[in-house]
């Protein structure tokens, strides 16, 4: 059996070496030598040159696009620093929603005593689902019960007895809220779906599956600007009415992008906080292109997955 050779592992090289080799193998310009240096022992160089010189870097040539510098590089990456953290600021406006209506509405039902989030016959209890709220309540239980992480739910444990359901769902991850809503019976899942508007109980979850892998690469400073997601958002009014292009019955934009986390929030958030965060964001866009004159706007939207009209998109009903 032969066995797979592999290409030699790169060698170390230092600062110097890497930014020299940059400007003259790879036509980058480092207009600031030492600059440059201090600012690899703050970001580092895989990080940095391998994460975000996509959409200035020649395939063919294996080369810059002349007239690319160290700083164009540089900006893309402190726009999708400040890109994650205006967009896990507003999954955390719907995490939080999301952990009120669900505390809410179970506990309306049920109760909000552990002897009711912990029995598997309140939730959509089919043979499809048996396995996955055996592994909730499980974990219920654990956050209850066995959690010390949390002085607030050992107060609760120490002082009642009990942890109630509004205290145990603030231990959990936007992940675990996502699968316990999905988890609901399908009236629960309806009544929580109504505090949105135009949004089904269908939809809402895989709305909350999607934003819960953006939120991840947000909150693990990871690329975000080009990220795609293994879910697809639904498809919504909004894809038609941008006019977005399709291939057969696939819309090409917006379903497991960037713009598709737009859409989302468009559903999800208020008016107000959906027009500032559109607000925001338009602006780091425009601050990007003025800072780095090298990249044209159409290339920066494609890689986000935005349509050039994306703008509009609030002044379509949902």
């Amino acid at each position: 059996m032969s066995r797979k050779s592999f290409r030699p592992v790169k060698p170390f090289l230092t600062y110097q070496e890497l930014l020299v080799k940059l400007s003259d193998d790879k036509n980058l310009i480092i207009p600031d030598l030492e600059s440059a240096k201090s600012i690899l022992t703050d970001i580092s160089y895989y990080a940095l040159m391998n994460g975000y010189k996509s959409l200035y870097y020649d395939r063919i040539t294996r080369q810059y696009v002349t007239g690319t510098s160290f700083n164009d590089i540089l900006a893309l990456y402190y726009f999708d620093e400040r890109l994650r953290s205006l967009v896990f600021k507003y999954i955390c406006h719907i995490e939080q929603k999301m952990r009120s209506l669900i505390s809410y509405h179970f506990s309306e039902a049920y109760s909000h005593l552990q002897t009711d989030y912990l029995n598997p016959a309140n939730y959509d209890i089919t043979p499809k689902n048996r396995s996955e709220i055996a592994k909730l309540t499980y974990m219920l239980s654990k956050e209850a019960n066995i959690n010390t992480d949390h002085p607030y739910v050992v107060y609760q444990r120490a002082t009642y007895g009990d942890v109630p359901l509004w205290v145990v769902l603030n231990t959990l991850t936007f992940g675990q809220i996502s699968k316990m809503y999905s988890l609901l019976t399908a009236s629960l899942k309806a009544k929580i779906s109504l505090h949105f508007h135009a949004v089904s109980e269908k939809e809402l979850a895989q709305y909350l599956k999607a934003l819960t892998h953006f939120r991840n690469v947000c909150a693990h400073n990871e690329r975000l600007f080009s990220f795609r997601c293994r879910i697809d958002i639904p498809d919504t009014r909004l894809h038609g009415k941008l006019s977005i292009p399709r291939k057969g019955t696939q819309y090409l934009q917006g379903k497991s992008d960037l713009f598709a986390v737009v859409i989302a929030l468009r559903y999800l958030l208020s008016q107000k906080d959906f027009s500032t965060f559109r607000q925001e964001l338009s602006r780091l866009i425009s601050t990007l292109l003025k800072q780095s004159p090298m990249l044209p706007e159409e290339r920066l939207l494609t890689a986000m997955g935005f349509p050039g009209g994306w703008k509009s998109l609030t002044r379509y009903r949902l």
